[in-house]
């Protein structure tokens, strides 16, 4: 998984305000993760022996009682020798980092150092994207699709392109290299877990804004730490912010 796959769901693929399990269907049929429905974030902290930044990230090599564990954040000013606390994060596996092109055996992926004196934050409860009764017009053009069509034919629609205007219900920012946005028109289940879209993109659209995103379909993606979505949209264009 590069870098550009995104900082993995990371910091608790809650952590950086991820998507968050309880938003999705446990099946995998719906919009989102399923597995583990609140995952243990693990704390780093101690000295840091080795350190460099990369793709708006710092990498770091912290020490504690002899043992190494490799951290990486927002970009932060840290430096060899200095003492660190980190906020809790995921811990990943074999994570490839492609502007380093360097892999990790483990890293652990925080959202932030931890402000000085104070407690190490909590991961945050893990609730669904706001539900609001919402209507939006479906796009126009050949591969445009409502959400609720999305996951209808989300068999047929894998890996092919879907053009999807909808409503910004949830932004969670800088995971996985990417922002993540939850969308809603109107359509789809909520108890099924079908009303809601995933979208990963560089674009930073406002929460309450109508967007129209351009992307390919992707089925059953695993981001590991028994996380994966059974529907989502990666690297999607976002235009017509409205």
């Amino acid at each position: 998984m590069t870098f550009r796959l995104g900082l993995a769901l990371a910091a608790s693929l809650l952590l950086w305000n991820l998507p968050q399990a309880g938003a999705f269907s446990p099946n995998g049929d719906g919009s989102g993760m399923v597995g583990n429905s609140s995952p243990t974030a693990q704390k780093v902290s101690g000295k840091v022996v080795e350190t460099m930044n990369s793709g708006g990230y710092t990498y770091a090599l912290v020490d504690k009682n002899g043992v190494t564990t490799w951290v990486a954040l927002p970009q932060s000013a840290i430096s060899v020798g200095s003492d660190i606390a980190c906020q809790p994060g995921m811990a990943m596996s074999n994570f490839k980092s492609a502007s380093l092109n360097r892999s990790f055996d483990s890293i652990v992926f925080s959202p932030g150092l931890a402000s000085a004196g104070a407690a190490v934050a909590a991961p945050p409860a893990a609730v669904a994207a706001p539900v609001t009764a919402i209507t939006v017009s479906k796009a126009g053009g050949a591969n445009a699709q409502t959400i609720g069509e999305i996951f209808e034919k989300k068999d047929s629609l894998e890996n092919k392109p879907v053009v999807v205007q909808a409503k910004v219900v949830k932004v969670n920012r800088g995971i996985l290299g990417k922002n993540w946005l939850h969308l809603q028109d109107g359509t789809g289940n909520q108890a099924a877990g079908t009303n809601d879209l995933v979208v990963t993109t560089d674009s930073l659209p406002e929460v309450g804004e109508v967007v129209t995103i351009t992307g390919n379909l992707s089925r059953n993606r695993d981001f590991g730490a028994g996380y994966r979505y059974g529907v989502i949209i990666e690297n999607a264009e976002v235009t017509g912010r409205k």
